[in-house]
């Protein structure tokens, strides 16, 4: 016969044990540094559709994985500003991941950057090597795609960017060209970050954009705002919403292979399985991760490194600290506006041609006036141009040392 003690204490060492076995769930599921894969997320998961994996990484026949990942210049590239090679380079790898649609001309790629190993989905074709489960969420999808695909042979860093080489969204300081951006990508800059943004402008996005706390609707520019509000604790149920997200603009970033490991590969299924399910248009499930990237691979709200800290330790463009810098924009600002002024000048229709006389003089002189001020523009904005050509043909150099480098991030 069992004692009656016995059958009192039973209750109490139920619940003790209930409790550890809690505890140590629990830890398995939620780390201390970021959130990991529980709750909501296994439900999606567990009930995801199956996608065959997608081949190997494509490789340009001509890439060899052990040479410097250094981009070698095309053809079309000026001879006399070649990239200073980093020390302990050599060993490093690097891919890159490119979303398009049938319509998009990527061979600037090849053209440009033919020693990079490139990946590439196309969004729109299902009979493509290699395309995304659905055409939705924009790059998003083809991004998370890449990953889970590739998740067990990464190279050292990965870029993840857009298919058109010249846009408004790359860095202004590197002629809006993504070629140049990556040629002059520091792997020891990623490697230092984990997660690298590749515009160094704050506008837009710095040093506050979207605010998920106290969004309750659509605002001007920003309609993933209000439905980002309502969707984080579906994205991320182990984090209460911060009072803002902040980072430059615009889903182009690199990422190093440690940063991607860190996080689970389930986590990575989830936030895809959450684009395929979402009722939410193409359009705003992508739009909602633009300013979150961030907070997924760098675990905080707002990343805006000072601009000049960005283009010096990320991209070898080094002016000396933000005074210099902002000399420089400053510079930059007054010639566009003489170049717009030069413009609305030429545009002016010429006076018209009256008889002889008073009037005739004075239409001489208005014609004079207008050939001074055209001449006076053009040679303001030639000073500008070439003291601005001096000053980053000065970064430039400066940015080859790469102990200036160093320094000017620690400035930051």
């Amino acid at each position: 016969m069992v004692p009656k003690k016995v059958y009192q204490l039973w209750p109490m060492a139920a619940i003790i044990a209930s409790t550890i076995f809690l505890y140590y769930i629990s830890k398995s599921m939620i780390s201390l540094d970021r959130p990991q894969t529980g709750g909501i997320e296994e439900v999606l998961i567990n009930g995801s559709p199956t996608f065959p994996p997608s081949q190997q990484i494509q490789r340009f026949d001509h890439f060899n994985a052990e040479q410097p990942p250094r981009i070698p210049m095309s053809s079309n590239q000026q001879p006399d500003r070649a990239v200073a090679t980093e020390p302990n380079s050599s060993n490093v790898t690097w891919g890159m991941v490119v979303p398009r649609v049938k319509k998009e001309d990527i061979s600037w790629i090849a053209e440009e950057l033919p020693g990079l190993s490139v990946t590439v989905y196309t969004a729109d074709d299902t009979t493509a090597s290699r395309h995304p489960p659905k055409n939705k969420g924009h790059e998003v999808m083809i991004y998370l795609s890449y990953i889970i695909d590739h998740y067990n042979e990464l190279p050292d860093i990965v870029l993840f960017m857009h298919a058109h080489r010249w846009t408004h969204h790359n860095n202004e300081l590197l002629g809006f060209d993504a070629s140049q951006m990556i040629r002059r990508l520091s792997h020891s800059y990623v490697f230092k970050r984990g997660y690298m943004n590749m515009r160094c402008h704050w506008h837009p996005g710095c040093p506050e954009w979207l605010h998920p706390v106290d969004a309750h609707e659509e605002t001007i520019g920003r309609q993933e705002e209000a439905v980002l509000a309502r969707c984080w604790r579906e994205l991320f149920p182990f984090h209460p919403p911060p009072a803002f997200l902040a980072q430059a603009c615009c889903a182009q970033f690199a990422l190093s292979q440690e940063r991607i490991l860190s996080i689970p590969l389930s986590r990575y299924v989830f936030y895809r399985d959450w684009i395929l399910r979402t009722p939410l248009s193409d359009y705003v499930s992508g739009r909602i991760w633009e300013y979150s990237w961030q907070f997924i691979f760098a675990d905080r709200a707002a990343d805006c490194p000072a601009e000049n800290a960005c283009y010096c330790a990320g991209f070898g463009v080094c002016f000396g600290g933000e005074g210099p810098y902002r000399e420089y924009l400053g510079l930059l600002r007054r010639k566009r506006t003489l170049e717009r002024d030069l413009e609305m000048v030429e545009k002016e229709p010429p006076p018209p041609k009256i008889s002889p006389g008073l009037n005739g003089t004075d239409n001489a002189l208005g014609s004079s006036a207008r050939k001074n001020q055209t001449s006076t523009l053009r040679r303001e904005i030639a000073n500008l141009a070439q003291e601005l050509s001096v000053r980053k043909e000065e970064a430039l150099r400066r940015g080859d040392n790469f102990k200036i480098r160093a320094e000017e991030d620690e400035m930051d």
